[in-house]
C-alpha cells in the first residue's frame, strides 16, 4: 500500500487489526467461549485514534471511507475500544526499531527479558 499520510497508513492497518480481532470474536463464540471484556486496540497515532471514535466524517479523508466506517461501525457498537498509546510504552518497538541503550533496557525490562549473563 502506498500512502501519502502516515494517518491513512496507521488507519489502514488500524482496520486490518479490527478485522482479525472481530474474526477471533467469532472463533471464540464458535467455541463457546465468552470473552471478559471489550477487545482494545492499541494505536500509537492521534489521528487514527481519533477517527475511529468520531462519528463525524471528514472530507479530507475520502480515501479511507470503507475502513472508517467498517471501524467506526464496531468502535459505536462496542465491538472493540481503540486506545491511543505513546510510542515510548510500545513494546514492539523494541524488536524493529533501533534505541538509545537507556530505552532499550527499559523497554526489555517491562518485556521480561534478562540480559545474557556475562561470561
Amino acid at each position: 500500500m502506498v500512502a501519502r499520510s502516515f494517518t491513512k497508513t496507521e488507519y489502514k492497518t488500524l482496520a486490518d487489526g479490527t478485522f482479525e480481532v472481530l474474526w477471533l470474536q467469532y472463533l471464540l463464540s464458535d467455541l463457546q467461549i465468552t470473552p471478559f471484556s471489550i477487545p482494545t486496540i492499541w494505536c500509537d497515532n492521534f489521528g487514527a485514534t481519533y477517527l475511529s471514535t468520531k462519528p463525524i466524517f471528514h472530507t479530507h479523508t475520502k480515501h479511507v471511507e470503507v475502513d472508517y466506517y467498517f471501524v467506526c461501525d464496531r468502535v459505536t457498537k462496542k465491538a472493540i475500544q481503540i486506545r491511543f498509546i505513546s510510542f515510548k510504552d510500545q513494546f514492539v518497538d523494541v524488536l524493529t526499531k533501533p534505541f538509545f541503550t537507556i530505552p532499550f533496557i527499559d523497554l526489555r525490562f517491562k518485556l521480561r527479558v534478562e540480559p545474557p549473563p556475562l561470561t
